[in-house]
C-alpha cells in the first residue's frame, strides 16, 4: 500500500511539474507576443511590417524595431484574381456556417477532370455512382442532417437582413452550441435559428428587434422570445440591453440623412443616458424620436411618420419620446 501511495505522489508530482512547465512557456509566449507588439522606444503599438524591406518599423517614432524577418506568405506572385485562383495551393478557410465546417469534398457535376479534359463515356457511369455515393455519405447521420437544415435557414434569414459574415458564424457556432447540449428537442429547428441569430445581432452589436427576425423567419414573434430566452439560460449568454445608439446609424441609412443629423442624434442619446432617460423604454422608439428631433434641428426635417416607417414603431411612440427628450434635456423645438 505504501509502494502505491507513493508511486500515486510521484504521478501527481510529475503532472503538476508539467502543468508548471506548460504555464511559464505560455507566459514567456505572451511576453514575446507583447514585445513584438510593443514599441520599445515610444510605447505606440502601431507597428507596420515592411515587406519591400523585411523591416517591423514604428509608425509613431520610426524605430526599427526587427530587420531580416521571414516572410511567411507565398513564394508566387499574382497580377490577377484568376492567376490568384490557379496558383493558390490551398482551399476555402474553415466555416462553422456549413455542416461539415467546409472541410468535405465534392465530386463537380461537370463530367470533367482537374485538367479540365472530358471525362470518356467508359468512365461516367462509375463517376455517377462515386459522385450519388459522396451525397449519401456527406449527411451521414440525424445530427449532420439537423444542421444541414438549421444551418441553410441561418443562411436564408441572414441573407433576407443583409447581415455580414461574422453574424452568420456567431449564429451558428450559438447553434451547434445549442445541438452538443441537446437543447433542441422539443423545439422547432427554425425557431431555435432564429434564437441563436437574434443572440448573435445581439453580440456583435448589429441590433435587429424580433419583429424583424419574424419577418424574415417561419416562426412567430412569441415562439423567437421564448426560446431565446431558453438558450440564452442554459447557454450562460451574458448579453447587454441593446442601446438605442447602435439603431441610428441604420435608421439614418433609411431615411437619406447626412452625418451632421446621426452624429447629433448621437448625442442627445448620449445625453439622455446620463439622466437615464432610455431606461425602461423600448431602443427603436427612443432612437426614431432623437433622430426626429436631430433632423429638426440640422435643418433637415422628416416627418413623424416617414421615421415610424424606417424604425418600426408608432407615431404616437415617437410623439410621446421627443416630447420627454425635448422636456428633460431643454430642447427647443420649432414646429
Amino acid at each position: 500500500m505504501q509502494e502505491i501511495e507513493k508511486v500515486k505522489l510521484l504521478q501527481s508530482e510529475r503532472e503538476a511539474l508539467k502543468k508548471r512547465a506548460l504555464q511559464v512557456k505560455e507566459a514567456e509566449r505572451k511576453s514575446e507576443e507583447y514585445r513584438e507588439t510593443v514599441c520599445p522606444e515610444c510605447g505606440s503599438r502601431q507597428l507596420v511590417h515592411d515587406y519591400e524591406r523585411a523591416e517591423l518599423v514604428c509608425q509613431n517614432c520610426g524605430l526599427v524595431i526587427d530587420e531580416d524577418f521571414i516572410d511567411r506568405g507565398p513564394e508566387w506572385r499574382a497580377f490577377d484574381h484568376d492567376q490568384r485562383i490557379k496558383r493558390s495551393r490551398v482551399g476555402a478557410p474553415m466555416t462553422f456556417t456549413i455542416h461539415d465546417k467546409g472541410l468535405s469534398t465534392m465530386i463537380d457535376w461537370r463530367n470533367r477532370d482537374s485538367y479540365g479534359r472530358a471525362i470518356s463515356s467508359k468512365n461516367r457511369a462509375q463517376l455517377y455512382r462515386l459522385r450519388k455515393w459522396q451525397r449519401r455519405i456527406r449527411v451521414s447521420n440525424a445530427t449532420e442532417r439537423n444542421l444541414a437544415f438549421a444551418l441553410s435557414e441561418l443562411d436564408r434569414m441572414a441573407s433576407a437582413l443583409g447581415l455580414p459574415r461574422n453574424v452568420r458564424e456567431t449564429a451558428a457556432v450559438v447553434y451547434r452550441d445549442a445541438v452538443d447540449k441537446n437543447l433542441i428537442r422539443g423545439r422547432s429547428i427554425e425557431g431555435v435559428a432564429a434564437a441563436a441569430l437574434y443572440a448573435a445581432c445581439r453580440q456583435c452589436n448589429v441590433p435587429r428587434t424580433l419583429d424583424e427576425i419574424a419577418e424574415v423567419s417561419r416562426v412567430s414573434r412569441k415562439e423567437i422570445g421564448r426560446t431565446y430566452r431558453f438558450i440564452s439560460r442554459e447557454l450562460g449568454l451574458r448579453l447587454l440591453p441593446t442601446s438605442p445608439i447602435d439603431y441610428v446609424p441604420r435608421f439614418c441609412s433609411g431615411l437619406n440623412l447626412k452625418g451632421e443629423v446621426q452624429s447629433r442624434a448621437v448625442e442627445i442619446l448620449r445625453q439622455a443616458g446620463e439622466r437615464e432617460l432610455t431606461s425602461g423604454r423600448g431602443p427603436t422608439g427612443v432612437a426614431a424620436a432623437a433622430i426626429y428631433i436631430s433632423s429638426i434641428l440640422s435643418g433637415e426635417r422628416r416627418t413623424q411618420r416617414e421615421v415610424a416607417e424606417v424604425a418600426g414603431v408608432t407615431e404616437v411612440t415617437i410623439r410621446n419620446r421627443y416630447k420627454e427628450l425635448a422636456e428633460k434635456l431643454d430642447i427647443e423645438i420649432i414646429l
